[in-house]
């Protein structure tokens, strides 16, 4: 039995190969193979190869998760091998949302990758694995991919960058939001973000409710609206302790099966921390449970 481990060196600004090393260290009775996610040119190839007591370790952020959910849908895995998840990223927001943290090692993760909701966005359909942001944000991926461009290592603040985003750069929207055929429409949207789970954005707990194995396979999405620059800072970091929930005059949340969210104006969306630009709509569709 071989268990494969597939790191990301981009994750982690640029350590993640190294910190992918620690495994090692846990698993020290399996024949482990390294592989690094960038060398993988077919996957359909690769999981034709693997034997059936074969397993996969995932290490890296929730980007290298979301890639491997989609390559391994678009390969026809049928998860059948073992699949545990390592982090090694600098957000990890999906291994949050179980309740973990790195001390506790790699976990298996089967059931966590199958049944995911699906985004539609700008002519191409991806599943995700914890949520869409669209609004901010999308903006804080966006500035934040424009300083780590330059230099992969470089640390980004993305709450930072929040901050300057709110009182000085980021406009707000107006939007129209549609939940399982009801419309509801908005003005000086901040936040609109279509979550699996409660964590995005490095910690933010954006639906506190939201439960990514719930049987209904429903999603939440979330909505902060209303408030001008300097009330939405002040409302914002309650976001992190989802308290923010508790603000109903400028905080909704609606739970279902189809959503669609539309900007009057074209903002940048991130996928599981992945960044999408020149976006004005998004479309959300849920995967029916397991019987």
């Amino acid at each position: 039995m071989k268990t494969y481990v597939l790191y990301n060196n981009k994750s982690n600004n640029g350590k993640g190969g190294g910190t992918a090393r620690k495994v090692g260290e846990i698993w020290k009775d399996k024949d482990l193979v390294f592989v690094d996610v960038f060398s993988i040119d077919d996957y359909k190839e690769f999981f034709g190869k693997l034997q059936p007591e074969d397993e996969i370790c995932i290490c890296g952020g929730d980007g290298t998760l979301n890639h491997f959910v989609n390559d391994a849908n678009e390969a026809g895995f049928d998860n059948g091998n073992k699949v545990y998840f390592y982090p090694t990223g600098t957000g990890n927001d999906f291994f949050n949302d179980l309740g973990k943290t790195a001390e506790d090692g790699p976990v298996e993760i089967n059931k966590y990758i199958v049944n995911l909701p699906t985004v539609k966005v700008n002519g191409m359909k991806r599943l995700f694995v914890n949520g869409i942001g669209y609004g901010i944000d999308g903006y804080c991926c966006e500035e934040g991919d424009r300083r780590r461009s330059s230099d992969i290592t470089k640390e980004i603040n993305y709450t930072s960058i929040a901050i300057q985003g709110l009182l000085f750069h980021y406009k707000p929207t107006n939007a129209e939001i549609t939940v399982d055929g009801v419309t509801h429409k908005y003005e000086k949207v901040w936040l609109a973000p279509t979550m699996n789970g409660r964590f995005y954005g490095g910690g933010m707990m954006a639906t506190p409710g939201q439960d990514r194995l719930n049987p209904e396979r429903t999603v939440t999405t979330m909505v902060m609206f209303g408030k001008g620059k300097l009330g939405t800072l002040i409302a914002f970091p309650t976001i992190f302790k989802g308290e923010h929930v508790k603000k109903e005059k400028i905080v909704k949340t609606f739970t279902g099966k189809n959503v669609t969210v539309k900007f009057d104006r074209p903002v940048a969306l991130q996928i599981d921390g992945e960044t999408v630009l020149n976006v004005s709509e998004y479309s959300v569709e849920t995967a029916e449970a397991e019987n």
